[in-house]
């Protein structure tokens, strides 16, 4: 039985969501920081170079200001995974009521923009909080009594696209419907490259659309999925999407794509469910774990997709 001296106390969980949200709207990720580095070192196109160290540039002086990185902040959500031993205090009511305030409370102190309307009357609350807003997701993990969350900051406006193809289509409909995707979000200027591109291979139409999303926003860059056969198409994704020389922010160059993340989820006979979403170069997360003693620890790896998560029996 849990005692009340092991469950999580809901002020961990408002320090946590808050602390994650700062994290997210401010600091840019180390591993997307040296992303940024190194196509810049490669990049040939001057405007291109130019553009990206704007970029490390901005990111310096969000940091130094505690400002957010980018004007417009998106649209704060929550991936959470809970330990299969882990207690919270209040329940999981509480603990989405701290995760609510704590965005409306960041809203306010961060001046970030309050982007959440009403779809019809464009009401706006002005805390970014409002019906299934923000939205939090979560996955489970065995042996383990903590909860941890991970704030992501991601635009609402472009950057997701669905097709259903048919197992004929094969890998070469993979590639032309991203190609198709990344051109689209490019040339009517609804996507801000660089960008990380995630692709939900497989399951069901939601479940493609939601691990397109996740692998955007919650693998690290660099990462290789564990099925060989996943990673060889990612790499073949990644040079598809840089051959299309749209660059950095569509002014041209040699990155258009820091990273392709391919997930994969089984599916019906007769079709592939295929979705991309691309995370733009606003490219904000943060994760806090909190421990069953109320400690908090903060870091940049979501580590979202672990072997349980991803796992193919019945244990």
């Amino acid at each position: 039985m849990v005692t009340s001296a092991h469950r999580i106390g809901l002020d961990a969980v408002s320090r946590a969501a808050y602390e994650a949200n700062r994290l997210a709207a401010v600091v840019l990720p180390g591993e997307a920081t040296n992303a940024f580095r190194d196509a810049l070192e490669r990049e040939s196109k001057p405007m291109a170079q130019y553009v990206l160290g704007q970029i490390l540039e901005n990111a310096d002086l969000a940091v130094a200001e505690n400002r957010p990185m980018c004007g417009d902040t998106g649209l704060p959500r929550f991936y959470v995974k809970v330990g299969n031993e882990a207690a919270i205090e209040g329940g999981f009511v509480g603990f989405e009521r701290e995760c609510r305030r704590a965005v409306a409370d960041i809203t306010q102190d961060l001046q970030m923009r309050a982007n959440r309307v009403h779809p019809l009357t464009r009401q706006n609350p002005g805390n970014n909080v409002g019906v299934f807003a923000p939205s939090i997701d979560y996955s489970f993990e065995p042996d383990a009594d903590w909860v941890e969350l991970t704030a992501v900051h991601k635009g609402g406006l472009f950057g997701s696209d669905y097709r259903m193809l048919f197992p004929a289509d094969g890998i070469d409909g993979i590639k032309r419907f991203l190609l198709d995707t990344l051109s689209s979000s490019a040339r009517r200027g609804l996507s801000c490259p660089p960008v990380v591109v995630g692709v939900g291979l497989g399951g069901t139409k939601d479940q493609a659309v939601r691990f397109s999303k996740e692998a955007a926003c919650l693998r690290v860059i660099g990462d290789s999925h564990p099925d060989p056969d996943v990673a060889k198409l990612e790499d073949e994704l990644m040079e598809l999407a840089n051959r299309t020389g749209f660059g950095v922010m569509g002014v041209g160059g040699d990155t258009t794509a820091l990273d392709v993340n391919v997930e994969i989820a089984y599916t019906h006979t007769g079709g592939i469910p295929v979705a991309v979403s691309q995370f733009c170069l606003a490219y904000r997360r943060a994760t806090a774990r909190i421990h069953a003693d109320g400690a908090i620890e903060y870091r940049e790896d979501p580590r979202w997709f672990t072997p349980y998560y991803r796992r193919e029996g019945i244990e």
